[in-house]
Order: structure tokens, then sequence, then C-alpha cells
């Protein structure tokens, strides 16, 4: 009479175990939420890679903790047992095997990222077939009373017809190859702000305003330190270098309002550096639009630009107390404190 026990054979633990971590590392792979909504075209490819990346790591991490668990379990020293391990040498076909698997997934992945980054429009942009080129200019932008912000000196686009060689960034994904973007808009980074120029209609503002659904061109620029140009939701993200104009392309494809975040350390308050883009119906940007050049026939800039210190404080004063609706008597009672102060 055989009194062993039947074991269950080595290859039929090793195909369950397989099949347990393959489908455990697809399930994670595709319904982990670590990343924020999708809001441009882009945003999807990136995500796509990202899940092949997370369920090819969590198979790996599955596999190697598992084997360390297995090890520890049934390799543990026994109560009584002090002799010395088995002098085990190596396994050259583990040890080829163990090589081997990675350096093909690295290879996968390679290639895969590769496609993403063409589809996404990273190699349209090396080309030299560029005609005409933003420069981006000095000059002085005095914010208006309803603004929070100080006056800035940044740079404005100025048209040149020299020929670039490169330009670094992403630019028209294959199937928009050679043809101009809907929507093409100057971005100016420098400490710590970010302003948006639109060139077709001379608008300048701190918030970026898109439609939905068109092909959107950044021309990015920075005056001072470098900086990072990101939006989470778009999965995108672009250096702002000085000296050297970068591009981003994309199509926005949700209606919302997103951040705009510096994710470059670019000095002291560069945690504030933040603004957004509005992506809204054509509808509505076209309204925007108007709305923005209304105000700004409106708005007296030859006045806003004038050097403060040469103003009194009457003068310097004036816009902001018209603002605040506050009439000349109790403008002139609340300096009158101030002096006796």
């Amino acid at each position: 009479m055989n009194n062993e026990k039947e074991k269950v054979p080595s290859s039929l633990l090793t195909l369950t175990a397989g099949v347990v971590v393959t489908l455990v590392s697809l399930w994670f792979g595709y319904n982990f939420n670590f990343m924020p909504e999708q809001a441009s075209q882009q945003a999807s490819l990136v995500d796509d890679l990202f899940r092949v990346m997370i369920v090819i790591g969590t198979a790996l991490f599955l596999v190697i903790q598992g084997a360390i668990l297995i090890a520890v379990i049934k390799f543990r020293q026994r109560p009584g047992d002090n002799t010395d391990g088995p002098p085990i040498k190596g396994n050259l076909p583990l040890e080829a095997f163990w090589t081997v698997i990675p350096a093909v997934i690295v290879i996968i992945l390679g290639v895969y990222s590769v496609e993403v980054y063409r589809d996404m429009g990273g190699f349209e942009t090396a080309g030299g077939s560029m005609m005409s080129h933003n420069h981006h200019q000095p000059v002085e932008v005095a914010m208006t009373p309803q603004s929070n912000m100080a006056p800035l000196i940044v740079e404005t686009p100025e048209e040149d017809t020299e020929l670039v060689a490169t330009q670094y960034g992403f630019g028209a994904t294959p199937d928009r190859e050679g043809l101009p973007a809907d929507v093409e808009v100057d971005v100016m980074g420098l400490q710590f702000a970010w302003v948006f120029t639109y060139p077709e209609t001379d608008i300048i503002v701190g918030d970026l305003h898109v439609p939905v659904g068109k092909d959107i061109q950044l021309n990015i620029a920075a005056q001072d330190v470098l900086h990072a140009f990101w939006i989470p939701q778009f999965r995108l993200k672009q250096d702002a270098i000085p000296g050297q104009d970068t591009q981003l392309r994309f199509t926005p494809n949700k209606v919302g309002t997103y951040p705009i975040v510096c994710a470059e350390l670019c000095g002291s308050y560069h945690g504030g550096m933040r603004t957004q883009i509005t992506v809204e119906t054509q509808e509505d940007y076209e309204a925007w639009q108007e709305e923005e050049m209304e105000y700004a026939q409106k708005a007296d800039w030859q006045e806003t630009v004038a050097v403060t210190t040469d103003l009194s404080d009457s003068q310097y004063l004036a816009p902001y107390a018209q603002e605040m609706g506050l009439e000349s008597d109790a403008l002139a009672q609340v300096q009158l404190s101030r002096n006796e102060q």
C-alpha cells in the first residue's frame, strides 16, 4: 500500500499561478484611478501606454514578491537544523531567462512609446520647413485696475521670415501633418505668471481660452528662467526655455476649466505660478473674443502705462476709486485721514 501523499504537479501549480498573476495584473492595470480626467485627444494615448506599464509592473511585483515569500516559507530554518545550506553555484538557464524576459519587455515598451510619441505629434516639429517664426520682443504691458497683477515686462510676437531649422516640442498629429492649426497662441512664461497673446486679435490675457475639438498650437517662450507648461488633464507638458522657442500642439475634446501648472522649479514663488485653460464651445469662444476685443478698445492704455512715480496720490488712486464707486469727497476724506496718521 502506498502511503505517500499525492502531490500536485509543479507544472500545474506554475500554470495556475501564471493565470492568477495575469488576471490580477490586467484587472488592476485597467481599473486604477490614479490619473485625472482625460480632456484632450492626446490624453488617451498616454493613458493607454501607462496602463500597459502598470499591468507589466504589477505582474513583475507579484512574481518577485511571491517568489520571495515562497522562499522564506519553504526554505526557512527548521528547529534543530544547524547545517549549512546546499552549495548552489548558479543556474545558467534561469539566469538567461530572467535576463532575456526584461530585455524583451523593455524593447516592446520602447517601440510602443515611440509610436505614442509619433501619434501625439512629437516628430512633426523636427523638420526645417517652417518659413515663418515668432520672435518675442520686450514690451511693457500694464494691467488695468480690474487685474490684481502688477505691470509686467513681457514679450510680444513679431513676425520673422528667417528659416527655422529645429523646433522643439509637439507638432501636428499624423492626420494633420502639414496643415496649419485652427487656433494659434503665443505663450510667455516669466516669474511668476503665464501671459497668453492671440496674434490674430492682439488679445493679451493671463488665462487661456480655446474652442473644443479644434487643433490648438501654443508657441512657448520664457523671458527669464526655465519654466514648464503643464496641463495634467491633457497629459501634456513642455518646457519654456529662455532663448529657444518651443511648441505644443493638441486637440481639447472636453468642455471645462483645467489648471495650468509650472512644473519646473523657477524661483521663490514657483508654487504660485498657476493659471487655467478654459475649453468652451465655438460660440462661447467667439463671444469671449468679442468681449476681450471690446474691452481692449475701451481701455485707455495710454493712461494705464503711465509712470506711476510721476503721479500724485489723487491721480494714482483715481482709476481704482472709480472702479470701486467712490466719490471724490470720500476719496479726499481717505487721503486726509492717511495724512493725519
